[in-house]
């Protein structure tokens, strides 16, 4: 009995985190401000990104907006990125562009080279992404600003990655909605803790009056994440998930280059917050205990009791995380949830565990 006791508040656990998902998952989209905008500063730091840069800046440049500026900073590429900025910069007033060199590469991070952006960009309203980041439709510049003001400083966004056929695509989309589900949800809860710097605005004045990056610049990730995490309250953050605000990425394309890349994103989670760090610890301990417990008590209790816990939390599931994939335009993932769930969960404890035994590689 003391297993399924166990086994029993793990899934009331899950719940309370079902509950709270339900301030995002349960929300309306948000409808678009009519208010006159105000000047903005796109800022886009490109590492070897030729290619998406040529056929990306004509989305950036086709943005229905009266006045904003696009900052292209070359993060000391050795591809033809330098050449495509520059080109582009001849080309189109709107563009400016800033050029990190390679004895410069001693900072060792994108924080130092957004850093600079930020410094070169005019507007005091600041809007990134990433150089393979597509708008979802010409309104997103409009939408990720149009909250920032003198109260709302901060904007987070949604960056979603491309449907394409085939099991990896699949678990990159659905790892990416739960993402965008915790963060969404604690934001509206009045705990922001994260954003993703492939769709985030804020204020040069939040930069500069929390002192940028330099409390992190010396971890290598975090440029998104850790600087939300340490300057964002729940009186100065805004969400926006409207449909036309997100941005869209091809996603990685082998299971080794995303484990590579998940292994780099996650090491900045321990500079969270206390409160926040014990939270999103909370969530994935539940979710890993009851794929564990709900198996051990297959072997050790009545089966007809773990199976209707289990049936009961399932549903559970598919209304709360259901209705966010919804809201996020990624319905199709909606009969694999349980599947994905498990593969996320040992994925994740997979990182865990790799990253103790040797520590990831820096940005590029």
């Amino acid at each position: 009995m003391l297993l399924l006791s166990i086994f029993l508040a793990v899934v009331l656990l899950n719940t309370a985190y079902f509950i709270l998902f339900s301030k995002f998952s349960f929300s309306s989209s948000p409808e678009i401000k009519s208010r006159e905008p105000f000047p903005v500063s796109l800022i886009i730091c490109a590492k070897n990104e030729a290619d998406n840069l040529r056929e990306n800046i004509p989305l950036w440049l086709d943005q229905d907006h009266p006045d904003f500026e696009i900052i292209l900073i070359n993060d000391s590429s050795t591809d033809d990125t330098k050449k495509v900025i520059e080109q582009a910069a001849e080309t189109h007033e709107r563009i400016h562009t800033v050029n990190i060199e390679n004895n410069e590469a001693f900072w060792s991070n994108k924080k130092y080279s957004l850093t600079l952006g930020i410094k070169r960009a005019f507007n005091k309203r600041l809007l990134f992404t990433d150089a393979d980041c597509k708008p979802a439709s010409n309104q997103w510049l409009r939408l990720m600003t149009a909250d920032l003001d003198d109260q709302k400083q901060l904007v987070l966004g949604y960056g979603a990655y491309q449907s394409q056929p085939g099991l990896l695509n699949a678990l990159i989309r659905f790892e990416t909605v739960m993402s965008a589900v915790q963060y969404f949800s604690y934001a509206k809860a009045g705990m922001p803790y994260m954003g993703v710097g492939r769709n985030l605005a804020y204020t040069s004045q939040l930069f500069y009056d929390n002192s940028g990056f330099m409390s992190h610049m010396s971890v290598p990730s975090g440029d998104d994440d850790l600087f939300v995490n340490e300057v964002a309250t729940k009186e100065n953050t805004s969400c926006c998930y409207h449909e036309d605000a997100f941005t869209y990425s091809i996603a990685k394309r082998s299971f080794k280059e995303w484990f590579r890349q998940k292994r780099r994103h996650i090491t900045t989670a321990k500079y969270y917050k206390p409160r926040h760090r014990i939270l999103l610890a909370g969530y994935y301990l539940s979710n890993l205990l009851f794929w564990l417990l709900g198996i051990l008590c297959f072997f050790f209790v009545d089966w007809k009791i773990p199976l209707a816990v289990i049936i009961f939390r399932f549903l559970l599931q598919y209304l709360f995380i259901g209705n966010a994939l919804k809201l996020l335009k990624e319905k199709k993932l909606l009969p694999y949830l349980p599947f994905l769930e498990l593969f996320l969960v040992f994925f994740q404890l997979t990182i865990f565990i790799s990253n103790k035994v040797v520590k990831p590689k820096r940005w590029k």
